[in-house]
This record gives C-alpha cells, sequence and structure tokens, in this order.
C-alpha cells in the first residue's frame, strides 16, 4: 500500500497543473478526480486514463491494455485504458494525456446526463 501511495504522489504533482486533482481510493486502487469527474484510476502502481470512441484508437495504436478485473469468472474491461509509458518519464506528457482523458470523461459524463429516466408507471 505504501508502494502504491508513493506512485500516487508522484503523479498528483504534475497533475496539478490542470486544477486541483485528487486520489480516492476505490476497487483496491485509487481514482483520480477533477472537479469531481474521475478521469484516471491507478491499480498496482499502474495508471490508466478514461477513453471513449474519441479517444480509444490512440491507445489502440500504441498497444496499450485495457483495465481488467475478474467478476462471475469472466474479465470485465473498463473504458481505462493503460498510459502510455511516457507519461511516467514526462510530466508533459503526464498532463497531455490526462487532459485527454478528463475531457473523455466530462463527454461520458454529459452523455450519461443526456440519459432520460423513465415516467413513474410509464412504459
Amino acid at each position: 500500500m505504501a508502494q502504491d501511495d508513493e506512485f500516487i504522489a508522484f503523479l498528483l504533482d504534475p497533475l496539478q497543473l490542470m486544477g486541483p486533482v485528487v486520489a480516492r481510493r476505490m476497487f483496491g486502487g485509487a481514482g483520480l478526480f477533477l472537479d469531481g469527474v474521475m478521469f484516471a484510476l491507478v491499480s498496482d502502481r499502474v495508471l490508466y486514463f478514461k477513453v471513449d470512441a474519441s479517444s480509444v484508437a490512440d491507445f489502440e495504436a500504441l498497444g496499450l491494455p485495457a483495465f481488467q478485473y475478474p467478476r462471475a469468472g469472466k474479465m470485465i474491461n473498463l473504458s481505462y485504458y493503460q498510459a502510455p509509458e511516457q507519461c511516467l518519464d514526462d510530466s508533459d506528457a503526464l498532463v497531455d494525456w490526462a487532459n485527454r482523458a478528463y475531457a473523455a470523461a466530462r463527454r461520458a459524463a454529459a452523455g450519461a446526463g443526456r440519459r432520460t429516466k423513465r415516467p413513474a408507471g410509464g412504459v
């Protein structure tokens, strides 16, 4: 756990250029949030960024894997992909990719907000 905390602190320092990025424990790791929007997660000292239809191809082109976890005997993929290695060596690259992930997370949140609920008693 201490190694994860050190890694998260290492990431949070340059990410403050985006704004007040905070880490919250979850899923046995941590989510990284800006303005209440989760745009990245850390699990086992690996950083994953939020992707959507506009950004997933960038990660796939680099051969980066999706975050997976086991559930009911199957592996479940989330819409988070491993960050490029350069993000760990170059704070400008980290912030650039994080901003793209934040944009994807905001688009996803906006899309979720547009879904309409069924009226009570409706079909």
